[in-house]
């Protein structure tokens, strides 16, 4: 079992290396997606699909979006909103957010972090 864990571990250490884009786009997507889920969540007061007392606003589909990245040009859809507009804190200008969010995925994937815990590491990243 060891063994094969080792396996594991040196192929993704050969895809970082080698830098495997395919890899590394995917897990960009996801993680940016997923902090823009969780901050839309905080703005409207309710995650997807849950009735509560606090909602403030109302989510209303999603719009396209490119976002160059040194992983390569990464097609992310960006939540709406029913009242007002929401831009994403990770795609604000002039901020060097690509860094620290590949440095998280790159160790996240390293060290084989579920993706049940992914949410937990996004929370952190998005406050």
């Amino acid at each position: 079992m060891a063994k094969q864990s080792m396996t594991v571990l040196q192929s993704a250490i050969k895809a970082i290396i080698e830098k495997d884009t395919e890899l590394l786009e995917g897990a960009i997507k996801f993680m940016a997606e997923t902090i823009m889920e969780v901050e839309v969540d905080q703005l409207v007061g309710a995650q997807r699909y849950e009735r509560s007392e606090e909602r403030d606003n109302y989510r209303n589909g999603y719009r396209d979006r490119k976002w160059d990245t040194r992983g390569g040009t990464i097609s992310l859809k960006i939540p709406k909103l029913r009242s007002g507009s929401y831009f994403p804190s990770i795609l604000e200008p002039r901020r060097r957010s690509e860094q620290a969010l590949r440095a998280a995925i790159l160790e996240a994937y390293v060290h084989g972090v579920s993706t049940r815990k992914v949410e937990d590491l996004v929370q952190a990243v998005a406050t």
